[in-house]
């Protein structure tokens, strides 16, 4: 029976696991979706975002009313927006004026500082880079010393770790139920959450392989090559080194290489065949998927993270309007 949540806070998590059935009617094996854009802030960063805060009030490391501050590139700022707003801290996001402007919108909504950085002189609107992330995080330094702010520092907070350890993978394996998966495939942003529900899955099916997504032009795990580093997967893929990739390399099978084309189409894919409205990163993660069961997963089962809605893209060319004549 339904119940009546005390805040948005509480309404955190118990997303959809979806069976991709029209996405994969070409190849032998199945994807399984986990839809975290069902959460409020339409992404799987609400998760971490609340995770993190209570655990910095655990700790005793927010006074209260403290502004909070975060680098972002939409999804991280849009829960932090949430999590910071119920709980009566002012949030500053500091993000890349690369990034789509509907995150900063919400974020703003739900009553967010957005600070906008100017991109990179060689950078794309559009493709956010390792340059351009510099940036960001030089005016987050700047202003958490302005404002004595508490900064969470998601590429370095253990928090995104333990969400996916304690939260989001003990619900897919509930979901599961008696279903064994053969592989779990994840965007590399962060990482933590990849990460934390790898370790939860290597519990429960200790033969699963476990994979991490990157683009082609900023494949930094996946290539010997340099790499120009643009692409159009906003919240990740900046070709740099991540934290907690290093420390668990254990636990990763192999990394995949994804273009920005196989993301778009597999993001609209995703859209006309199966009604799920997903970002770039979604569309990354069933492409990869794809890919594996057109050769060494033949057969296997599949699961892939949906992180965010395809509604933070609605000013990018994802969703061009067809026109057509009557």
């Amino acid at each position: 029976m339904l119940q009546i949540a005390e805040s948005v806070l509480n309404s955190i998590g118990s997303t959809p696991l979806v069976r991709l059935n029209q996405f994969t009617k070409h190849v032998e094996g199945n994807i399984f979706a986990k839809l975290e854009y069902f959460s409020p802030g339409l992404s799987k960063k609400d998760r971490i975002a609340l995770e993190m805060i209570e655990s910095a009030e655990e700790k005793g490391l927010l006074e209260k009313g403290q502004p909070i501050i975060e680098l972002t590139s939409g999804s991280m700022g849009t829960g932090l927006a949430i999590v910071c707003n119920l709980k009566k801290y002012p949030f500053i996001a500091v993000m890349s004026k690369g990034n789509s402007i509907e995150r900063a919108q919400v974020m703003q909504a739900f009553g967010a500082k957005v600070v906008l950085v100017d991109q990179h002189p060689d950078s794309q609107k559009g493709k956010v880079t390792g340059k351009d992330l510099e940036l960001v995080e030089e005016k987050t330094k700047e202003l958490t010393r302005k404002y004595n702010a508490f900064k969470i520092d998601q590429f370095n907070n253990p928090g995104s770790v333990t969400t996916g350890e304690t939260r989001l993978g003990p619900e897919i394996i509930t979901q599961l139920g008696d279903t064994k998966i053969d592989a779990f495939v994840d965007f590399m942003g962060t990482e933590g959450s990849f990460i934390g529900v790898s370790n939860a899955l290597k519990k429960a099916f200790p033969p699963i392989q476990c994979f991490g997504v990157e683009p082609v032009n900023a494949a930094f795990y996946n290539s010997i090559e340099s790499t120009a580093g643009t692409h159009i997967i906003q919240g990740g893929g900046y070709h740099v080194p991540l934290k907690f990739i290093d420390e668990n390399k254990e636990i990763i099978s192999d990394f995949i290489k994804v273009s920005d084309k196989e993301a778009i189409e597999s993001t609209r894919l995703l859209a006309s065949e199966e009604c799920i409205f997903a970002g770039y990163s979604g569309g990354a993660n069933a492409a990869a998927a794809l890919k594996l069961l057109k050769s060494e997963l033949k057969g296997k089962i599949i699961l892939i993270i949906i992180p965010d809605s395809g509604t933070k893209y609605l000013s990018t060319d994802l969703w061009d309007i067809l026109e057509y004549d009557e």
